[in-house]
């Protein structure tokens, strides 16, 4: 069921539809003068693939084919981090554990393979402390393969268990077959999941999040910098990782801070690496530039009500855990429209503080917001008569629902 609920400035909303049927749908009034939301993103990114949120709101700033399955190429890396910042929270692993460097590492990802490399030795013990460092800063693909083998027994086995997280995180697209990136046809992310990724890292794990912001690392007596060219750029940036595969393009996601508020981008399939660096320039610049923070809903304020089957009451207030804030254009008229969405009747009784719904606020065609509502009270279990009532409202509603299903798959 969804609520449509009114901009701009969403009112609390009314019930409607009352009486045998009030379940059905219902909708709220619009502000005076109101129109259909009709929002045109003023910034037009080269970039292929582009994607850009506010990460205290969670707002979408800017969005270009962000679900569309693209592979992460050494953006993978941020996945094989997590997993290891995981083990390190779980007590499994410090950061003194020493990793060795197995001669597979070392072969498929070492100097003799030619790629991105912390050209650590053949069978040496390596702190953690170091492997990550050569993983985040410099990309090392031997130090990805020896982490994963420390952790799992080998890469496929990590593969797996790096996929099984981040479904746990509600990743659903992501699919990881290495802790590399190296090309597999089977391995596959998209730059909403990469930015959700970099959003978890950098909340849940503040003490090892400033290695992605590392400019440079020194290991076997090779200096190297982080590939990463935002942080050379005066824009706050302080992490993340980038990726470039033959046929796919050139990737980055990143992150900077300015005055307290922290954007994360996401762009791939460039040409080039200097496109790459320069899309992403771009569009944190914009989104630092053009938008404005403006609150929505207050905190503890009535959103809208849920239908309740079987309770004392047939309906239950809801909102949100703390207020609602947007970031939106500078000066801007655009109209914002929300809905409340949920799978109801609800079934009483209805604990406050329980989950029953998610309030979605888009912007044109922009999904720019979706946060999870809860009830504002509780709705304890009716008395018989009402429970009979509202399983014959319910009879009457689910023929209607059936009824009008036909009717769209036949006409």
């Amino acid at each position: 069921m969804s609520v449509f609920v009114s901009p701009p400035r969403f009112r609390k909303a009314r019930s409607a539809l009352r009486g045998w049927a009030f379940a059905l749908l219902a909708f709220l009034a619009a502000s005076a003068g109101a129109t259909a939301p009709a929002f045109a993103q003023a910034f037009q990114s080269q970039a292929p693939i582009a994607f850009l949120i506010d990460t205290q709101s969670g707002a979408v700033l800017y969005e270009k084919a962000p679900d569309e399955p693209v592979a992460p190429a050494s953006m993978a890396k941020i996945v094989t981090a997590l997993v290891a910042f995981q083990e390190i929270a779980a007590g499994k692993l410090t950061l003194d554990t020493e990793i060795t460097i197995s001669e597979n590492a070392w072969r498929k990802g070492g100097a003799p393979a030619r790629g991105t490399t912390m050209f650590a030795a053949v069978r040496s013990r390596i702190k953690l402390s170091d492997i990550l460092q050569g993983l985040i800063v410099q990309a090392g693909n031997d130090a990805a393969i020896a982490l994963a083998e420390a952790i799992a027994g080998d890469e496929p086995t990590f593969a797996r268990i790096a996929t099984e997280r981040v479904r746990a995180l509600g990743l659903t697209a992501s699919v990881f077959r290495n802790a590399t990136g190296i090309p597999d046809p089977e391995q596959k992310t998209t730059a909403r999941e990469l930015a959700r990724l970099a959003d978890h890292i950098i909340r849940t794990y503040p003490e090892h999040y400033p290695l992605f912001g590392q400019k440079e690392f020194t290991w076997n007596r090779i200096r190297q910098v982080n590939r990463n060219p935002l942080l050379t750029m005066d824009i706050g940036a302080d992490g993340l990782q980038t990726g470039d595969l033959d046929g796919v393009g050139f990737g980055l996601v990143g992150s900077a801070v300015q005055n307290g508020q922290r954007l994360i981008v996401v762009v791939h399939g460039l040409k080039t690496a200097r496109d790459r660096a320069a899309e992403a320039q771009k569009l944190l610049e914009w989104g630092f530039r053009a938008f404005e923070r403006r609150q929505i809903f207050a905190e503890n304020e009535i959103i809208g009500e849920a239908s309740v089957f079987g309770g004392q009451k047939g309906r239950v207030p809801l909102k949100t855990n703390g207020p609602v804030t947007l970031l939106l254009p500078r000066g801007t008229s655009d109209k914002l429209a929300a809905r409340i969405v949920y799978r109801g009747p609800l079934l009483a009784p209805v604990a406050e503080g329980d989950t029953v719904g998610q309030l979605v606020l888009m912007r044109g065609e922009v999904k720019t917001l979706e946060l999870p509502l809860y009830a504002a009270e509780s709705v304890p279990t009716g008395t018989l008569p009402r429970r009979a009532l509202d399983a014959v409202i319910e009879v009457s509603t689910g023929w209607i629902r059936q009824a009008l299903a036909r009717v769209t798959r036949g006409g």
